[in-house]
C-alpha cells in the first residue's frame, strides 16, 4: 500500500510517516499544496491524506483539482476545525473520510484500510478507445490474450488517450517499488504491445516521446 501524505507541520508529518511504515504502509510526504497536487495527479497512490490548511494551496483546492481530473484515489481530510459544515463541504466535493486533529495514527491506519475495504462505486471491466477493447476481467485487447502487466499497461494508456504517460509513472503504478528507475522493463512492454497492434490492424499507436515516455494516438 502506497499514501500520499501532504502536511506542512514537519514534525508531525514525520511522526505519522513513521508510525504508518511501521505498519507495512509506504509513504510519501510533501510539505506544501503545490507539490501535494503534483504528486496526487500522479495517481499512483492508494490512498492520499490531506490536510486543509497547506501553504501555496489548500487541501480543498487540492482535492477540487483531483476530482476534476477524475483522479478517483481515496482522500482523507485532516484539519483542527472540527465543525459539522466542514465535514459534510468535504465529503460532498468529493473526499472520502474527514478526520480532526489531533488524531492518532492508530484511528488513521484504521480508516485508511476501511477506505482500501470498499467496493468501487463503479469497476469498469471493459476500456474503449478508438478501435481498441481491453476486456480487463478476460485480460485481453480486441480478443488477443494480455498478461497482466500488460493489461496494467494497456489500462494506464488508454485511460488518458492523447496524454503524455510518463516511465516513472508506468514503473510506480505497474511494477511498485520493485523495479526502481528500470526504464528497460516498460520499453520491453511497449514493444510487444505495439508488436500486438500491429498484429491486430489497429489503426491506434503508441508514440514515444523522447526523454519524456508514451502517448496512446489514433490514426
Amino acid at each position: 500500500m502506497r499514501v500520499l501524505y501532504v502536511e506542512d507541520a514537519t514534525f508531525l508529518a514525520e511522526a505519522v510517516k513513521h508510525n504508518l511504515e511501521k505498519q507495512g504502509i509506504s509513504v510519501d510526504l510533501s510539505g506544501d499544496g503545490e507539490d501535494g497536487l503534483e504528486k496526487a495527479l500522479d495517481n499512483i497512490y492508494d490512498c492520499v491524506v490531506l490536510d486543509i490548511m497547506l501553504p501555496k494551496m489548500s487541501g480543498t483546492d487540492i482535492l477540487k483539482r483531483m476530482r476534476e481530473k477524475k483522479i478517483q484515489t481515496p482522500v482523507i481530510m485532516l484539519s483542527a476545525l472540527s465543525e459539522v459544515e466542514t465535514k459534510i463541504s468535504h465529503l460532498d466535493k468529493g473526499a472520502d473520510d474527514y478526520l480532526a486533529k489531533p488524531f492518532k495514527t492508530a484511528e488513521l491506519v484504521a480508516r485508511i484500510n476501511a477506505i482500501l475495504r470498499r467496493p468501487k462505486n463503479i469497476e469498469i471491466s471493459d476500456i474503449t478507445y478508438g478501435d481498441l477493447v481491453l476486456d480487463k476481467i478476460n485480460a485481453t485487447l480486441n480478443g488477443e490474450q494480455l498478461t497482466a502487466k500488460e493489461v496494467d499497461i494497456v489500462t494506464e494508456l488508454m485511460k488518458s488517450p492523447e496524454m503524455l504517460i510518463n516511465k516513472e509513472h508506468l514503473l510506480a503504478k505497474v511494477w511498485g517499488g520493485e523495479s526502481l528507475g528500470e526504464d528497460n522493463y516498460v520499453e520491453s512492454y511497449i514493444s510487444r504491445i505495439r508488436k500486438l497492434l500491429k498484429k491486430i490492424h489497429s489503426k491506434t499507436k503508441i508514440v514515444t516521446i523522447r526523454g519524456l515516455g508514451y502517448k496512446l494516438t489514433n490514426g
